[in-house]
């Protein structure tokens, strides 16, 4: 789905839960209390997002699951499924001191401690207990590093630098991979023939 300027993805609509309007949100957040912080938003496939009044919020399971006072049934809930919600920026709470909200870093250079180059961050997949970034080189090649501290070492926005210093071996996984190994062929099957 197309990004809305000003608008930033918290969230997306992945099923129904119950009969009641109730629906099943997986967070992009760092903290699901952002359901409940700030108003909400609705894509929509064509035009600018619409506000979504949220009556509740919950944590069940690894969803958040939302009620709002104009969707009052199952199927209303599932027609919603594969909408994102989404905050306006303005209304994001200041990151704490050193913290960075994904969103502002995609597009910066990311560079080792030497200042070679590695690429340019493209994106992120949430995985269980850390995300990993999508960094992808001149030529293409998409690197997949787990984003944790002791591989993040400097994240400079105004310079629109992030300084990493990757497991060993990582990046020589992903430029240098092993050619794949040719099947020994297996001589064909004589057939029995029946009597």
């Amino acid at each position: 789905m197309k990004e809305e300027p000003g608008f930033i993805p918290v969230g997306g609509v992945v099923k129904a839960h119950g009969i009641r309007g109730e629906f099943g949100i997986k967070s992009y957040a760092d903290s699901p209390t952002i359901f409940g912080d700030v108003p909400l938003y609705l894509s929509v496939a064509k035009g600018r997002p619409r506000p979504l009044e949220v009556a509740s919020w919950r944590e069940h399971k690894d969803l958040v699951l939302l009620t709002s006072p104009r969707i009052t049934d199952r199927d209303q809930a599932e027609a919603l499924r594969g909408r994102e919600i989404l905050v306006r920026e303005a209304d994001l709470p200041e990151p704490d001191e050193g913290e960075h909200y994904l969103y502002q870093m995609i597009g910066c250079r990311v560079v080792l401690e030497d200042g070679s180059e590695v690429g340019e961050l493209k994106g992120y997949y949430e995985t269980g207990e850390q995300d990993t970034w999508v960094i992808e080189n001149g030529a293409g090649t998409e690197i997949l590093l787990p984003a944790v501290p002791e591989f993040v070492l400097d994240v400079d926005l105004d310079a629109e630098t992030i300084v990493i210093e990757p497991p060993e071996g990582l990046l020589d996984l992903y430029l240098n991979p092993e050619p794949p190994k040719k099947k020994k062929r297996r001589p064909p099957r004589s057939r029995k023939q029946g009597s």
